[in-house]
């Protein structure tokens, strides 16, 4: 368990980031809450309607379910207030054990049945904030995990990195955060921090509900075996107590699948992996070139 274990969520005002910060503070972590949301209604669900959600509910849940909550508002687009927020876990807690980079963009059109360029230009901003801004908070982390020698640096990532998912800006910036895990885990090596890319199945968020109701044809089916967003949480704590945590690192691992292998179900059930359906990670690749 992690109890007293620092972790930062990014992206958690709502759904999987929300998720996975309830998982952690199930496990007794304290959580370190990022988003923009401040009060309800400043997000919209994909056919328009206001979807709930702040950083400060978000951190009150991690509280009431055991963990300590920390709500921090922060823009990942802007690379001063994320310096700002490593800084203050630094001087508060003087540690940080796990980094899950969540934040992402989300288009409204993202999930349109459109060509790309039918869409707003807009919807490339998930390679700023998603792809670029994982960079810029994994370099903070990294600072501060490897002078202590320990910690775990996680992707929220898809099988969109591989198969056609949303459009070409959300699969590259999915591809792209697998290959900074990937490569992060060739500097990182022997320094004893640890950086994984898990691919989720289908969420249970409020966006996701959206989705299906949009699209009934396209989610149902997915949605009738969706996981519940605090299921990545304990995947991830669990690779990070794992004994085998080292040969995991630079992996892009299916949620489905390392959780079978560690022991860690879904409130009890277990979940399917959708690579017979959707594609494989890659391979982790030996060579290196400076």
């Amino acid at each position: 368990m992690g109890v007293g274990k620092v972790a930062i969520v990014t992206g958690a005002s709502r759904g999987v980031g929300a998720g996975i910060a309830r998982g952690l503070g199930e496990l007794g972590y304290v959580v370190y809450v990022t988003g923009r949301s401040t009060s309800a209604g400043s997000a919209r669900g994909w056919a328009g309607e206001i979807l709930p959600g702040t950083v400060a509910e978000t951190a009150q849940a991690v509280t009431d379910l055991g963990g300590k909550g920390i709500p921090v508002v922060c823009d990942h687009a802007d690379d001063a207030q994320v310096a700002k927020l490593f800084e203050r876990v630094a001087q508060e807690s003087g540690s940080l054990d796990m980094l899950i980079n969540n934040a992402a963009y989300m288009h409204p059109q993202l999930v349109e049945k459109k060509p790309f360029w039918e869409k707003d230009l807009d919807a490339q901003k998930i390679l700023d904030v998603g792809l670029r801004s994982a960079y810029v908070a994994s370099w903070h982390a990294a600072r501060m995990m490897v002078p202590q020698g320990s910690g775990l640096i996680a992707f929220t990532s898809s099988f969109g990195a591989s198969c056609y998912m949303h459009g070409p800006a959300y699969g590259a910036q999915k591809a792209g955060i697998d290959k900074l895990a990937h490569d992060m885990e060739h500097d990182l090596r022997g320094t004893g921090v640890v950086a994984v890319s898990i691919w989720l199945g289908p969420q249970v968020t409020e966006r996701a509900m959206s989705a299906k109701d949009n699209d009934p044809e396209q989610y149902e089916a997915f949605m009738a075996s969706a996981e519940n967003p605090e299921f990545t949480a304990h995947i991830l704590d669990a690779i990070d107590r794992s004994p085998e945590r080292a040969e995991l690192s630079g992996e892009t691992l299916i949620g489905a699948e390392i959780a079978k292998r560690l022991g860690v179900t879904d409130r009890g059930a277990e979940r399917p992996s959708y690579r017979d359906m959707l594609g494989a990670p890659r391979a982790k690749n030996p060579a290196a070139i400076y």
